[in-house]
Formats: C-alpha cells, structure tokens, sequence
C-alpha cells in the first residue's frame, strides 16, 4: 500500500510544482516515513524529526490559516495516533490539515486554498 500512498503523492508534488512554480520552494515533504535501521533512526529524532507530521507542508498562509498540511492515505489508508495527535495541533494553533487520499482531491483542495476568494465552511 505504501507504493500506491507514494505514487498519488509524486503526482501531487509535480502537479504543484508546474502550477505554482513561485510557490514551489515553501512546499516541501517532511521524510517521517520508511523503514530505518535503529541508529539512523536515532540520529533523525536527535535531529528533529517527529513521528506523524503531516507529509506535506506549504508555508503559505491563506484564508485566515497560517500554513496547510496535508497527510497522503490511500483510499482505505488510516491515520496513526500520532498524526492524528498531530492534526489536533495544527487546528489548534492555525494550521490547515487535510487528509488526501487522490490526485482530484489534492488538485481541488490546494486550488481552493491558493485560488478561493474565501474558505468554504465545509471544504
């Protein structure tokens, strides 16, 4: 299932860098997933990294949000607890989070986000 969370996600990364090329540089990956072996793993904590931050991020504010995350799931995909931990802190501190699980959704969802004249209550 990994591969098939991978591919949609490529998709979305190259789409977004051909639509919003001025954009592109505040809209990265964050490396939380794969397999590692327990030393590597133990580096990128020391260095940072924390289990389930969201797979995308975009440092734009828009429509009120600070920034928008976006977490990559298959169309069965669930989330861990720790994204979902995760989630609940970027609403609470005014960041945008939304779970993606195809190329459309991701397409309609930054759109509006870049593009709207305002957000939807119920996007």
């Amino acid at each position: 299932m990994r591969n098939i969370e991978s591919k949609i996600q490529k998709s979305c990364v190259r789409w977004f860098r051909l639509k919003y090329r001025d954009f592109e540089p505040l809209f990265f990956a964050v490396p939380n997933g794969g397999a590692r072996d327990a030393w590597t793993a133990k580096i990128m904590h020391d260095e940072g990294v924390r289990a389930g931050v969201a797979d995308l991020i975009l440092l734009l504010p828009r429509h009120g949000f600070a920034a928008m995350a976006i977490e990559m799931k298959t169309p069965k995909g669930r989330q861990s607890e720790s994204q979902k931990q995760f989630q609940r802190l970027c609403g609470e501190n005014g960041t945008l989070y939304r779970v993606v699980r195809s190329f459309d959704e991701f397409r309609r969802l930054v759109t509006q986000y870049m593009e709207g004249d305002r957000w939807p209550e119920d996007f």
